[in-house]
This record gives C-alpha cells, structure tokens and sequence, in this order.
C-alpha cells in the first residue's frame, strides 16, 4: 500500500487514513470505463483502485467459497433441530412462515424463522439433502468476507481490505458456522452490513443508508432475536457525535433507522402476537405461548443474569463458573473459546487504540476515526456482554465478533502501515504481530500434540518479523513489505491451521466448536446436549 492507492472517499476534514487524498492515479484510456464489457469491468475494478486489486478480492472471494465449500455434506444435517424446521418450512407455507419444528405446525423453534428461509427456499428448488441446507450459509459468509473487505477498502485501501477479508474467512468459529445451519450466520453478516452501512452514512449523512442499516438490524432481529441490538449503543452514539449534518437532522436520521428498525424486525412479530393461539403453532421456547416472552424472558434478558424461564441450567452471576463456563473479562481467552476467535484479539485491541490515538486531532466529522469507533465499538460491546453474560453461552456464539475483530485488524493495519516512517507507528505495527504470535503460540501450546512444530514457526516467525518492522520507516519498501508479509504469515499460521482442521471433519448437534479435538474443553465435532 502507498499512498497512490488512497481510496476517493473523503470525510468532512477532507482527509482519508493517510491525509490529504491524492489526484487519481493515471490509467490506460478506456480501461474499466461504463462501454467496457461487463466482465472487463467485474476483473478491473475502480478506478482509483491498482491493478492487482479487484483479481485479489475475486481471488479471495473464490478461495473462501471453494474452501467452505469442501467436503460440506460431512456435517450431514449439522443440527438436527433446525434442519427439522428447514424440511417442515419446504414443504408447508404456514411452517416456512413460523418457523415450525413439524409440516403439521405443532410448534416452532426457539427463534424467529428469517435464519431458516433461504435453507428452506434451496430445498424447495434443490430437494432435500446436506447441501441444499447448508450452501445458503456458505453464500452467507462469502458475502460477509466481500463487505467486511468494502468497508475497509473505502477508507483504509485495498491491501487493509485483504487482509480484512482474509481474517474474517480464516477464522475458526467462522469456518465453522458459516458451514451449519444455526441462525448465527445469518446474524454475523447483516451486523456487518448494518457496521457498513452507518459508515457509509457517516460519509455523506444521507439519511437512506441509515434506514438500510436500520432495515438490517432489524431482519437480523428475525434471526436471533435481541443479540441483533448488542451493538445498537455503538452504532446509534457514533453517528450521533460524527454525522456531517446539523443535530436536529442528525437525531431525525436516527429516528427515522429506529422505525425502519421496528417495522422489519417487527411486523413478524405482529402477525405471530395477533394471531389466534389456536390457528398457529405453539412457539418454542416461552412458557406460555408467547413470543415476546420468548424474546425478553429466554432469548433475552435471561441470558444475561442466568435467569431465564425454562432455562438447563447457568451461572446465576458475574464472575463465576457453571455449566456455560467462567465468566469476567478473559472469557474470550479462556481454553472454551480462545481456540474459537482469539487468535488475533491482541493485535486487534493495540490496533484499535492506535487508530484512535492517531485520528485523535482530526475534525469531528472524521470518518476514518469514525470507521474505528464503528466497527471497533461494536467489537467491544459485544465482547464485554459475551465476557459477563451468565446464562446460556456456547463457543460458536463468538462468530458475531469476528466481522467487527477482522475489520479493525486490517483498518489498524493499513493506517500504521501507511505511517510506519514515524516511529511510534511502526513500533505499535510491530507490537501487534509480536501479539499475535505470543497469543498464537499460547492457543497452539493448548493442544501440544497438534502440529508441535507450528507454535515454534508462529512464534520464531512473528518475532522475527516484528523486529523488521521496528525498523519499517527506515529500510527499503522491499525489506519492509518482506517483513510485514512474514508477519501476517505468522499471525494467521494458526488460525489457519484450526480453520483446516474444523473444514476437514463433520459437525453436527447443538453445541459444536472448530479446531482439532481437545481445543476446547467444552462441546465438540459430534454435539451436545438437544
């Protein structure tokens, strides 16, 4: 990344991630213009973009279907519960509608049926089989990976926007979920629209694309109920302080994304109250019939004290341990669910103070500070609720942050690269990959009968390439792209190797983790309790 690849857009201070923007740079005549065949285009790109850019992100686009895509009828039916619901929704309207377990509409399942609708329309077309049900939540993270990256490549460059992509595709529990048929799919990529979509509202404060984030959230609310709000605070603060419009305009905007918000997440929930008790089925889950019961009772605020009405058990409290694990801060850390999406936490939380550290004079209306506090925010929203939420908690629930985790990384990334001549930038771009391969080799040493060889290259490698970027301002760009190449190696050896191992065996059941076995103490490839 230079300079000459900044991208076009630009924020009230009339600056992107590395200043000023910079004249376009020059082009063959006619290369990607509106007359071009569409292909031409599709393989070339933007403008302002470099040649190797738009075959890059196809590249990666087709290396994450290809590999999602491999050997995904080994996981059968993945969880048997919500396959049930696919089969029944293919073969009966009203089961499609609700969500039921059964074609004879006894009762749904434990949350709103928008997770299960595209698995039910590729069975209705495909028939029923493993990869009918299961190619929908392959798409799913494909397009995660492809707006991950359009968010970060809008500000931050093409290369931070690789590497976004590459971080989101390449981790564990997002391997693992974007090949099964839970709702957390689903909810992962509309949270990581909605995170682009107030981005790109914070850019020009056109009102639409705030009612699109607010139409997202809202569809993911359909799929997995209040968790879809986790990041409302974030969203909803950042554009209130950073929007480019007056206050009035600005709260007016918010107002109108909350009804946008309330009419796609809840004319469903309208239709299922009204409805006689007695024509539909019985919603799974709540005691008495009830879906918002099930939303605020079960599914809701239970999940955060441990209380909740028909619940197997929970913590009961804040700080300690019961069957859904320990709580407090190093949850995310902890032998559970380090394995699952830790690998690159460190580097992400040194990056995220960096990029705010570094934007800290800009204007208010920044969006390359806003970009930070967007996606960065929502990472620490949601990682502070999964680290103290007493009540039910599996591993593969930290998939929603992922999204969020791979584009701080490549956000800080890019703009400390781009400043790596100053020295407090390279010397925090070095501490990052020195993070990720000390937090690489603790996950791997969890497991030392799997790949031993690997904490050591991990560990060797990252130091190693640290040490050169110490020094990236100073040596020549070859050196300094050589180190920053080691150094990405080494971060993402790991979670790699585990995102390898979680695509080369079947899951199925209700409670299932990625990595090789033993990475976690806690679930498995074969499942858990129904």
């Amino acid at each position: 990344m230079t300079t000459q690849y900044d991208p076009p857009a630009t924020g009230q201070d009339g600056t992107t991630a590395r200043g000023p923007k910079p004249p376009a740079p020059a082009r063959a005549p006619g290369a990607g213009e509106p007359g071009q065949p569409f292909a031409r285009r599709l393989w070339r790109g933007r403008e302002e973009d470099p040649r190797w850019a738009r075959p890059a992100l196809l590249g990666l686009l087709a290396a994450t279907l290809l590999l999602y895509l491999y050997d995904l009828s080994a996981s059968g039916y993945a969880n048997s519960f919500y396959s049930a619901a696919v089969q029944a929704g293919s073969t009966s309207w009203k089961a499609f509608f609700f969500g039921s377990l059964d074609a004879g509409n006894a009762i749904t399942v434990d949350k709103p049926p928008a997770s299960l609708w595209p698995m039910e329309l590729s069975v209705r077309v495909f028939g029923l089989g493993s990869w009918a049900i299961l190619t929908p939540e392959v798409l799913m993270g494909v397009a995660a990976v492809a707006v991950v990256h359009a968010g970060v490549r809008r500000r931050f460059g093409p290369a931070a926007g690789l590497i976004a992509g590459a971080v989101l595709a390449l981790t564990p529990v997002a391997a693992l979920m974007f090949r099964f048929d839970n709702p957390d799919a689903m909810l992962a990529l509309l949270m990581s629209v909605a995170c682009y979509l107030v981005v790109r509202a914070l850019e020009d404060g056109r009102t639409r694309w705030l009612v699109w984030a607010g139409v997202a959230i809202g569809f993911a609310f359909l799929a997995k109920t209040l968790q879809a709000f986790l990041i409302l605070p974030a969203l909803a603060s950042v554009y209130a302080v950073c929007a480019p419009v007056p206050v009035r305009r600005r709260f007016g905007q918010l107002a109108a994304a909350t009804l946008a918000l309330v009419v796609s997440g809840g004319w469903w929930v309208a239709v299922v109250e009204l409805w006689p008790a007695s024509a539909r089925p019985y919603i799974g889950g709540s005691q008495h019939n009830s879906f918002l019961e099930l939303t605020f009772g079960y599914n809701g605020l239970g999940r955060l004290d441990g209380e909740e009405t028909g619940s197997v058990g929970g913590v009961g409290g804040g700080g300690g341990t019961g069957m859904w694990g320990e709580t407090g801060w190093n949850r995310m850390f902890d032998s559970e669910i380090g394995g699952q999406i830790s690998w690159l936490l460190p580097s992400a939380l040194i990056l995220l103070v960096a990029g705010l550290v570094a934007t800290r004079r800009l204007r208010r209306t920044s969006v390359t500070r806003a970009s930070f506090l967007v996606w960065g925010g929502s990472l620490l929203m949601t990682m502070a609720v999964f680290s103290f939420m007493a009540g039910i908690f599996h591993q593969y629930y930290t998939v929603a942050l992922a999204p969020y985790l791979a584009a701080v990384t490549g956000m800080g990334a890019g703009l400390l690269w781009e400043r790596r001549r100053q020295a407090w930038a390279s010397v925090t771009l070095a501490a990052a990959v020195a993070a990720a391969a000390a937090w690489g080799y603790v996950l791997l040493h969890r497991t030392p009968g799997y790949l031993p060889w690997l904490r050591w290259l991990v560990l060797v490698g990252g130091l190693v390439a640290a040490f050169g970027l110490v020094f990236a301002g100073r040596i020549s760009r070859r050196l300094a792209l050589a180190a920053a190449a080691v150094g990405l190696v080494a971060a993402l050896a790991g979670p790699t190797a585990y995102t390898l191992s979680t695509l080369a065996e079947g899951h199925t059941g209700s409670i299932v983790t990625a990595g090789p076995a033993g990475a976690s103490t806690r679930g498995g490839r074969g499942g858990g309790p129904g």
